[in-house]
């Protein structure tokens, strides 16, 4: 690949899920998923730059899945922005320094601007009003302080671009508009989904409708990372989310100095309690998903 070089996505390319297994640094492992080799390393390369005829730009991740010996067996592209068929791309510029960072804001659980979140006390505060120091109630720890609370502005588009579940849709009083793949944490009075057990974890983007719950495309969004001594659910717009988790895939999104400070405390978050609630996939493909999920949790 040289700058210069040009690009046309094809008419027949689609989104394929590649599934990436949290360790404490890269390389990563690939998952099962819908490409890849599961168990193979997977090493993020490069991060590439484009730009189409009408000067707007569009960003996206070389990753190299490698064998037991070391040799490259496959390539994968994760575009961080919008890139449609039939359109020219000039390749502008490759770096290697910002891959991680990038990847790590992509795998981040996020609130945008406006998210209620609820205190100790009861007091709901806007996510962009909280500061370090203030303690949140959590589900399962009961009052706990914030640690770091991370904001970064990107295009929504792509993997980029936010879910927004309106009031109602899960139980939630408000609109509540996360990162795609924030996992939302339900209680099934009833184990309609057939996951086995109670407590559920399900990514936001699973949840999508195209009507009560959808993808939001265009324009910009402010993301706010919330993050404790420990993985906690939380609350936000009166229903249970999960706060930032940290390993491989999201430590390159905190600042060093937070990092050495919080050493003895951040591995702990690979031992998390709700490691095990996520729901298999599986499960997840059936009409009306979301609808089935407020009736079981009591709506």
């Amino acid at each position: 690949m040289l700058p210069d070089d040009i690009y046309r996505v094809s008419p027949l390319a689609s989104l394929r899920r590649l599934a990436v297994r949290p360790s404490s640094a890269p390389p990563f492992g690939i998952g099962p998923g819908e490409i890849g080799t599961d168990g193979a390393a997977l090493h993020l390369d490069c991060v590439l730059t484009f730009m189409c005829g009408d000067g707007q730009t569009s960003e996206g991740l070389m990753l190299v899945e490698t064998d037991a010996e070391g040799n490259i067996a496959d390539l994968f592209f994760l575009p961080l922005g919008e890139m449609t068929a039939r359109q020219d791309y000039a390749l502008v510029g490759i770096s290697r320094d910002g891959a991680l960072q990038k990847f790590a804001q992509a795998a981040c659980v996020s609130f945008t601007r406006g998210t209620m979140i609820t205190l100790a006390s009861g007091e709901q505060r806007r996510v962009e009003d909280l500061a370090v120091g203030d303690r949140v109630l959590t589900r399962d720890d009961g009052p706990q302080p914030l640690r770091w609370i991370g904001q970064h502005t990107v295009r929504a588009v792509g993997a980029f671009a936010p879910v927004l579940i309106r009031p109602g849709a899960l139980n939630n009083a408000g609109d509540l508009v996360v990162s795609p793949d924030h996992r939302l944490f339900i209680y099934q009075r009833e184990d309609r989904l057939g996951a086995g057990r109670p407590e559920v974890l399900v990514k936001a983007r699973h949840l999508v409708n195209g009507d009560s719950i959808r993808r939001v495309e265009g324009g910009f969004v402010e993301y706010f990372q919330m993050l404790f001594d420990h993985h906690q659910i939380i609350y936000a717009e009166g229903i249970a989310a999960e706060s930032m988790l940290v390993d491989g895939r999201t430590r390159a999104a905190l600042p060093e100095e937070l990092v050495e400070r919080m050493a003895e405390v951040l591995p702990g978050h690979r031992d998390s309690d709700h490691r095990d609630l996520e729901v298999q996939e599986a499960l997840l493909g059936r009409p009306g998903l979301a609808e089935l999920l407020r009736r079981s949790s009591g709506g």
